[in-house]
This record gives C-alpha cells, structure tokens and sequence, in this order.
C-alpha cells in the first residue's frame, strides 16, 4: 500500500509541513512549540477580550510590516514605470529582481501575534 505525502500549513506560522503517515487526528502545526505559542496567544487573547478576528501585534512589528508592505507597493510603481515604451529583456531581468527583492523584505516582515482572538 502507497501511502500519500500530504502537506498542510501551519496554523501559527504558515509553513507548509508534511502530515502523511500519521494516525489519528491531523497535526495543525508543524512543531509543538508552535502550539504552544499559538494557546499562549489565545489565552492572552481571551483574557484581553479579543473577538475572533482581532490579533495583538508588537507596535515594531506592525510598523516593519508597514514599512515593507510600502516598499513592496513602492517597487510594483516603479516596475510599471521601468517597463513603459519597449521594455528591453535586460529591463524585465532587472524589474523581476528589484520585485523580488521587495517580496522577500516583505516575506521577512512576517510578524508574529502577541495575542489572538477565540
């Protein structure tokens, strides 16, 4: 019998993680260190009297994120201004790096909740 590999994503930091060959009920995190700050985060959550859909960041967290989400929008404005007229190959190799480069700052920024909501 084969078994197949299936992934989910983390239910804390959202990393993909395989979960084939396990019995009984589907892990929801990849390490239980991250089970265990997801509990924290939700008892802290409750006890502040966060709703479900509120989450409790660091102030320089949210301002990181913040700052790397602009220069993210900062790099799309200037890809589409870079790549007006007749766009040479060397310009599109050079938009898709000054992109990426902004992708993965914002990627970094991922910040992590304090507190969540029940």
């Amino acid at each position: 019998m084969t078994q197949r590999r299936r992934t989910k994503r983390c239910e804390w930091c959202g990393e993909e993680f395989a979960t084939g060959g396990r019995t009984g009920r589907p892990p929801k995190y990849c390490r239980r260190s991250h089970r265990q700050r997801h509990y924290e985060a939700k008892r802290l959550g409750s006890g502040r009297g966060l709703s479900a859909d509120e989450v409790l960041l660091a102030l320089s967290d949210y301002e990181r994120l913040r700052d790397a989400l602009y220069v993210l929008e900062s790099a799309i404005e200037d890809v589409a201004i870079d790549l007006r007229g007749a766009p040479t190959k060397a310009d599109y190799a050079a938009a898709v790096i000054h992109l990426r480069m902004a992708a993965v700052e914002a990627l970094e920024a991922s910040p992590e909740p304090v507190a969540i909501g029940d």
